[in-house]
């Protein structure tokens, strides 16, 4: 089942591969982690046909063989816009939905979205 399914609680986010953020402070601990393990951030919007079917697709892959050295951040974009405006900022990085961003040492270092995003290009 993806994220959308019932649009889930926390409580059963708890049970998928994701890690959520929800604030400034969840987001300086990420940029933080990345600097003992690679971190990506899914930027999702939960209005967006695309950006379900994405992050569905992306959520089944990642279910069947996740990397290892990776930790998995969901943002919901509807919710949490000022985050993402935070994160395309912080990284000079062009805010797009849905879109992923890996973090490793501090430093986005890989970005993808819409169609682009795929699991196996992951660096």
């Amino acid at each position: 089942m993806g994220i959308f399914d019932l649009f889930k609680s926390k409580e059963e986010l708890k049970n998928s591969p994701w890690l959520t953020i929800e604030s400034t402070e969840n987001l300086d601990k990420v940029v933080e982690e990345s600097k003992h393990t690679k971190v990506a951030i899914f930027k999702h919007s939960t209005s967006c046909f695309i950006s379900k079917m994405v992050l569905k697709n992306f959520e089944t892959d990642l279910n069947k063989h996740a990397p290892e050295g990776y930790k998995f951040y969901y943002l919901d974009l509807l919710r949490f816009r000022p985050i993402s405006n935070q994160i395309a900022e912080q990284f000079m990085i062009r805010h797009e939905s849905p879109q992923i961003i890996v973090l490793e040492n501090g430093v986005a270092i890989y970005k993808a979205s819409h169609e682009n995003i795929n699991l196996e290009l992951l660096p």
